[in-house]
């Protein structure tokens, strides 16, 4: 059995990488077909394409590696069941939990190197792969974040700090209608505002235009105004970067020390943070259970061919990719606690590969 073994490990594997292979060079050609112009007419130095389109191949893989696995196996299963090879193998006596034993083998291989390439390399590449699409690839009305940014940035006792911007740009590191406000017993004692905020990363404080600050007093204000002036406040530039495009440019721990700090802030937008943090241990989990599925769909052999298990791989890869996009939302714009949405495809899916693997069995 260790030859059956080897043969169908190598073959999980092997379909794999070129399915990967092949794939992913049909994305990059319809991603430069989209953005050629605009990298002609910026005249983008082509090494800076080079490491776009390999940050492009790490981001785009992790993407859609589901897919791919899934079909990878419906593909090479299909074309043992129809040369008749599992009937000659479960022939033999062996049973159909021990064929299904190196196809387990090979998931983990997968799972472990989807798991560390989610942890510490697709972080990095996603951080290029933004960069260089807000920097080189997007109008200016583009490069800015238009939803409305709040952070509470201090809380001790009864001291309350809070900041506001309407939009950010990443790559500036500037901010636009800025205001900033500080509350003692929930009172207003002092708030400032400022048509625009830019940080310096080398003095690492911030400068404000059109500046106005008003402090409260018992029985008059003081109001305080300039043109242009520099302070040092109690925030990092991560704070007003846009949620989901900070959450998925970090590795696994620098990512679990955010979702602490932010949570000690009681920041609303929790949940999405959340949900980027699961899906890095859901997403390589899915390996088995897609891998079961497959095996149990594609191991008869049927009436119409591999066409037909094909067929029926593709709905229920992209319904597994369906219910990950909509539950990830919902997590994210609701009140459903973001692990269970996250973990919720692979529990229906979990039930439906053991409901397959039975009748496979049988």
């Amino acid at each position: 059995m260790k030859i059956i073994d080897k043969y169908i490990l190598k073959r999980y594997l092997v379909t794999f990488s070129v399915m990967l292979i092949m794939f992913i060079p049909i994305g990059i050609t319809i991603d430069v077909s989209e953005k050629v112009n605009k990298m002609i007419e910026k005249k983008i130095p082509f090494f800076d394409i080079l490491v776009y389109y390999g940050d492009f191949t790490i981001y785009f893989a992790n993407l859609l590696f589901p897919i791919f696995l899934f079909l990878s196996i419906i593909w090479f299963t299909s074309k043992l069941a129809n040369n008749t090879e599992i009937i000659a193998i479960l022939s033999s006596g062996i049973s159909f939990s021990r064929f299904l034993r190196p196809f387990i083998y090979g998931a983990v291989i997968v799972s472990l190197f989807a798991l560390l390439m989610g942890f510490f390399l697709v972080p990095k590449a996603s951080k290029g792969f933004n960069d260089f699409r807000y920097q080189n690839l997007k109008g200016n009305s583009q490069t800015r974040e238009t939803a409305d940014i709040f952070r509470q940035i201090k809380k001790e006792g009864k001291l309350e700090e809070n900041i506001y911007v309407s939009n950010y740009n990443y790559l500036s590191q500037t901010g636009f209608n800025f205001t900033f406000e500080k509350f003692k017993d929930n009172v207003l004692v002092e708030k400032v505002t400022a048509n625009r905020i830019r940080y310096n990363d080398v003095t690492k404080r911030y400068t404000l235009f059109n500046y106005n600050q008003r402090i409260v007093g018992e029985t008059n204000d003081q109001i305080i105004s300039s043109d242009k002036i520099t302070k040092q406040y109690n925030f990092e530039p991560d704070d007003l970067t846009p949620v989901v495009y900070v959450a998925e440019t970090m590795t696994i721990g620098q990512l679990n020390a955010f979702i602490n700090k932010e949570r000690e802030r009681g920041n609303a937008n929790i949940n999405t943070y959340l949900v980027v943090f699961y899906k890095k241990f859901s997403l390589p989990i899915s390996a088995f259970i897609l891998t079961i599925i497959a095996v149990a769909v594609s191991s008869m052999k049927r009436r119409g061919g591999m066409g037909v298990n094909l067929a029926i791989g593709i709905v229920i890869a992209f319904t597994f990719i369906f219910f990950d996009k909509v539950f990830g939302t919902l997590a994210e714009k609701s009140s459903i606690p973001p692990f269970l949405a996250v973990w919720f495809p692979n529990l229906v899916f979990g039930i439906l590969a053991a409901y397959l693997l039975r009748n496979a069995k049988r």
